[in-house]
C-alpha cells in the first residue's frame, strides 16, 4: 500500500513545514488581538487592587466614584449576584475580596465607565480602610505554631491529608530502601537549591470584551487557554447556566500557563450584566503582573548516592513550592514535581517529598514546565556534582544512568515508548562548538554585541572566560493523575465553488503554538483535499481542554484525526452507494482520498469527490481520549500517573566576565525526540522558544517579592527583565523522531521539555567557567563576584 503522507506532502499535509496563517499578520502588526476588540457604545472596566499583601477590609466607600461623570457602575464583593469564589481545582479564590485580602494586588472593586481613564480616576476615589495582618511568606512562617491560617475553613479534598492547613498539597514518592542503599554508596552528595518566581511575560496583556445578549446571557470574547474551563467557573459567579455564557477565543498574545486561570473574565461579565452594555477590560503591564499566576518559586534539598563505578544507588529529596495566596493548579504542580523529581535516570531507591504552601505571596500556578522545571534544575546540578566527585565526564555519567524504553519510574510506571536519553546526550555533545573568542572581528575591534554586557561597552574581552554545560530533562505530556483528559473536533466535508472543502471546528485555544496549522495538515492528510478552513474556537463545539501540558497536538490533533477518519468512511460509503456497481474496486480495494479524488491503493482514480458529495455534505463531531491514568498513592506515590513522557537535552556555551559578573550565552544547542514532527518548522520554533524561556530563568527573570511585606517590587518590564533578540544565542536543534505507538502519528508533545534542561545547562556552563557553586536562579552578577 502507498504511503498517503508521501502522496500529499506537496500540498501541506503532515510532515511538511507549512507556514502559519497568522504568522505574517503578527509580524506586520495587522493581527487582531483581544486588546483590539471594539463594540459600539461599549464601556471600559477597571479593577481596584489591594496595596497590601494581608489585611482585613474594614470599610469600602464608593460614593465619590459613583458621582464621577461617565461612571456607569461600581461593584464590590457585596454586589456579587451569585457564587463569590472560583478556582481551577479548588474554589478558594474570591471574585472580589471578601473582607480579607491575601496578596498584593488582589481585586477589591470594579468600575465601568465610558472611557478607560475615567474608570481609573473613579477607582482611585474608592476609599478602602484596611487593618494590616501578619504576612506568611515561607515555610517557616506558614507552619510555625500560631501562624495565621490563610484559609481556615478549607474543606477541599487535599485538606484531609495535608499536614498543616497552610500546606495546599503534599505528595511523597517512595520506592526501594534508601537507608540500605546509602550504606552501600561510595559517594554521597547533598545540595540545597533555590529558584525564584518567574513570570510568563507574554507580550499581549489580559483583555476581553463582554457583550450582554437579548436572551439574558452574555457573550465573552476573550484571550484564554481554556474556553470551557473559563465558562465553568464564570457561569456560577454571574448566576447563569452555562448555555447562557458563550465564549469565543480572541487573538492571544502568548500564554505559557498564565491564562489558564481567570483574570478579568468574570469581572467583565459582571459589569456587562450590571450595566446592560458591552464592557471591555484591558490590563496594562502593571495590572498584568498582578492579574495572573506565576511559576512557583522553590527550595529544594537533594541527596544522591552512587557507587565508585558511577551507578546511582539512591536519591532523596524535598521540594517546597510557594503556591501563594490561592491554590490555582498547585496540587497538580506538586504531583508533577514529585513524580519527575529524579529525572530521566534509573534509580531503584527513591524517597521524595514535594509540597506547596499557602502564603501571602502572589498566587502561583501553571507555567511552561509545570513543576518539572524546578526539579530539573536541582537534579541536574546534583548529577554534575556527583560526576565531579567520581572524576567522571558529566555526560558519560548521565548516559550510564539514563533510562530507556522499559525503564521503571520511581512511581512504578513503566516507560512504554522510546526514551532515548543517552542518544540525545550523545547527539548534543557531538554538535560542533562555536568558535573561541567569537567577538573578535577581522578589523581587530571587538563586536560588543557578542561580549558579556553587550552594547553597554563594559569589556573588550578582558577577564572573559568560557564554560560549557550539559543537562537533560523529562517532562510528562497531557493532564495526569486520573484527569479525564479529552478533546473534541467537528469536521465537515462539502463542495464549495465546485471544489471539495474541509472545515475543522474545535475549541482549542491558539496561543502561538501553531495548532491551527497542524489541524489543517491533518485534514489534508486524512481527507486528501487542498482547501481546509479552520473555524474560530468557541464553546459552540465540545471542549478541547487547555492549551497546556504539551497536549493539544496529541489530544485535539487526535480528535481531528478521528473525526476526519469518520468523515472519510462516510464519504467512501456514499461513493460505494453511487458508483460501486460500476467498478469492482469500490468493494475490494483499499480506498483513499487524495487530490480531491477517490483512489485505490494502486493509484487508480475511481471518482471525483465533487461527484461523490454532489449537493450533500458529511459532518462528524467526535471526542478523543488518550489512555487512562490514575492518581498517585498519597502515601507511596505509586501509580500510572502520566500518559506520555518527552525528553530534551541541551549543551550551553557561555562566556562570563568574572570581574563584573556578566554572562553571555553564546549557544544553546538542543537535541529532542519529538516522536513525529508534524510540522518541522513549528517544532523547531517551539524548541527554540522553550530554550529561550529557560535561558531567561537562568540569568535574568524573577519577580522580586519583599520578604517583610510580601509586596511585589518589580511589576513592569522596566524592572522584570526578559531575553531580547540580543540576549538570545544561536540555538541549533537536532530533531529525533522515534514514534510513540500509542499516540496519533507517533507524535510526542514538544513545547515544554526544552524549557526544563536549558536552565540547568546554562548554569552548569557558568559553574564550569567560574568554578563557583551556583545554586540559585536566576544567577545575578553578585553571585559571581561575591559583592
Amino acid at each position: 500500500m502507498r504511503d498517503l503522507t508521501q502522496g500529499i506532502r506537496a500540498r501541506g499535509g503532515i510532515g511538511e513545514s507549512t507556514l502559519r496563517p497568522d504568522g505574517t499578520l503578527k509580524v506586520s502588526g495587522e493581527f487582531a488581538y483581544a486588546s483590539d476588540l471594539w463594540h459600539e457604545d461599549m464601556l471600559w472596566g477597571f479593577t481596584l487592587r489591594s496595596p497590601h499583601a494581608h489585611a482585613r477590609i474594614l470599610s469600602v466607600d464608593v460614593t465619590e466614584a459613583l458621582r464621577t461623570a461617565g461612571v456607569h457602575a461600581v461593584m464590590t464583593h457585596d454586589d456579587l449576584p451569585a457564587e463569590t469564589r472560583y478556582g481551577l481545582e479548588i474554589k478558594d479564590t474570591p471574585v472580589l475580596a471578601d473582607g480579607v485580602v491575601r496578596h498584593h494586588g488582589e481585586p477589591v472593586a470594579l468600575v465601568a465607565a465610558d472611557h478607560p481613564e475615567t474608570a481609573r480616576r473613579a477607582a482611585a476615589k474608592i476609599k478602602v480602610e484596611y487593618a494590616q495582618l501578619p504576612v506568611v511568606t515561607d515555610e517557616k512562617t506558614a507552619t510555625a505554631p500560631g501562624a495565621p491560617l490563610l484559609h481556615p475553613a478549607r474543606d477541599d479534598a487535599h485538606a484531609r491529608h495535608s499536614p498543616h492547613p497552610n500546606i495546599v498539597h503534599r505528595q511523597p514518592v517512595v520506592r526501594g530502601d534508601v537507608a540500605a542503599a546509602r550504606e552501600l554508596a561510595d559517594v554521597v552528595v547533598r545540595g540545597e537549591y533555590e529558584m525564584g518566581m518567574q513570570d510568563q511575560a507574554f507580550l499581549g496583556p489580559e483583555s476581553g470584551l463582554a457583550v450582554p445578549a437579548e436572551d439574558g446571557g452574555v457573550d465573552l470574547y476573550i484571550s484564554t487557554q481554556w474556553l470551557h474551563a473559563d465558562r465553568r467557573q464564570v457561569a456560577p459567579v454571574i448566576g447563569l447556566p452555562e448555555d447562557k455564557v458563550r465564549m469565543t477565543l480572541s487573538g492571544v498574545g502568548g500564554a505559557f500557563g498564565g491564562r489558564e486561570d481567570l483574570s478579568m473574565q468574570a469581572h467583565a461579565c459582571l459589569l456587562a450584566l450590571r450595566t446592560g452594555k458591552p464592557v471591555k477590560i484591558v490590563y496594562n503591564r502593571f495590572e498584568s503582573f498582578f492579574g495572573h499566576v506565576h511559576r512557583h518559586p522553590a527550595k529544594l534539598v537533594y541527596e544522591h548516592g552512587a557507587t565508585r563505578d558511577g551507578t546511582l544507588l539512591y536519591v532523596r529529596c524535598r521540594i517546597v513550592l510557594d503556591g501563594g495566596a490561592y491554590a490555582s493548579s498547585s496540587p497538580a504542580v506538586v504531583g508533577n514535581a514529585a513524580s519527575l523529581a529524579v529525572g530521566p535516570y534509573v534509580v531503584d531507591n527513591v524517597d521524595v517529598e514535594a509540597l506547596a504552601l499557602y502564603t501571602n505571596n502572589p498566587p502561583c500556578g501553571a507555567m511552561r514546565g509545570f513543576g518539572a522545571v524546578q526539579a530539573c534544575f536541582a537534579y541536574e546540578a546534583q548529577m554534575d556534582r556527583v560526576a565531579a566527585e567520581l572524576g567522571m565526564d558529566p555526560v558519560e555519567f548521565r548516559q550510564r544512568n539514563a533510562m530507556a524504553q522499559g525503564a521503571v519510574m520511581p512511581t512504578g510506571q513503566v516507560v512504554d515508548s522510546p526514551a532515548p536519553v543517552a542518544e540525545l546526550l550523545r547527539r548534543v555533545k557531538a554538535m560542533p562548538l562555536p568558535p573561541e573568542r567569537q567577538w573578535e572581528t577581522a578589523g581587530g575591534a571587538p563586536d560588543l554585541r557578542a561580549l558579556p554586557g553587550g552594547l553597554s561597552n563594559t569589556t573588550h574581552g578582558e577577564g572573559v572566560v568560557r564554560g560549557i554545560g550539559y543537562a537533560v530533562g523529562i517532562k510528562n505530556v497531557g493532564f495526569s493523575e486520573g484527569f479525564d483528559d479529552y478533546s473534541t473536533a467537528r469536521v465537515r466535508l462539502e463542495v464549495v465553488g465546485g471544489e471539495p472543502v474541509a472545515t475543522v471546528h474545535t475549541a482549542m485555544a491558539e496561543v502561538g503554538q501553531g495548532g491551527v496549522t497542524v489541524h489543517a495538515q491533518i485534514a489534508r492528510t486524512e481527507l486528501g483535499v487542498a482547501r481546509v478552513t479552520i473555524n474560530p474556537a468557541d464553546t459552540r463545539v465540545g471542549s478541547a481542554g487547555s492549551t497546556s501540558a504539551s497536549r493539544q497536538t496529541y489530544v485535539t490533533g487526535g480528535a481531528v484525526k478521528r473525526a476526519c477518519e469518520a468523515v472519510r468512511e462516510e464519504v467512501l460509503e456514499l461513493g460505494r452507494a453511487r458508483f460501486g456497481p460500476y467498478h469492482p474496486a469500490w468493494a475490494t480495494a483499499e480506498l483513499l482520498l487524495e487530490d480531491g479524488k477517490v483512489v485505490t491503493d494502486g493509484g487508480e482514480v475511481l471518482a471525483d469527490l465533487v461527484d461523490v458529495l454532489e449537493d450533500a455534505y458529511v459532518e462528524r463531531e467526535l471526542e478523543w481520549r488518550h489512555r487512562p491514568t490514575e492518581p498517585f498513592d498519597l502515601r507511596t506515590g505509586q501509580g500510572r500517573g502520566h500518559v506520555q513522557y518527552s525528553f530534551a537535552a541541551h549543551r550551553a556555551v557561555v562566556e562570563v566576565d568574572t570581574e563584573l559578573g556578566l554572562v553571555k550565552v553564546v549557544e544553546l544547542a538542543c537535541a529532542q525526540d519529538v516522536g513525529k514532527a508534524l510540522n518541522p518548522l513549528s517544532v523547531t520554533g517551539q524548541i527554540q522558544g522553550g530554550s529561550t524561556q529557560g535561558l531567561g530563568l537562568a540569568v535574568m527573570e524573577e519577580i522580586v517579592v519583599d520578604p517583610a511585606t510580601a509586596k511585589v517590587r518589580n511589576p513592569s518590564f522596566t524592572d522584570y527583565l526578559i531575553p531580547t533578540i540580543l540576549d538570545t544565542p544561536a540555538i541549533p536543534v537536532d530533531i529525533l523522531e522515534l514514534a510513540d505507538e500509542h499516540a496519533p502519528y507517533g507524535l510526542r508533545g514538544v513545547g515544554e521539555a526544552p524549557t526544563l534542561s536549558s536552565t540547568p545547562a546554562v548554569v552548569a556552563a557558568i559553574r564550569q567557567a567560574t568554578g563557583l557553586a551556583v545554586r540559585r536562579v536566576p544567577v545575578r552578577p553578585e553571585h559571581l563576584t561575591g559583592t
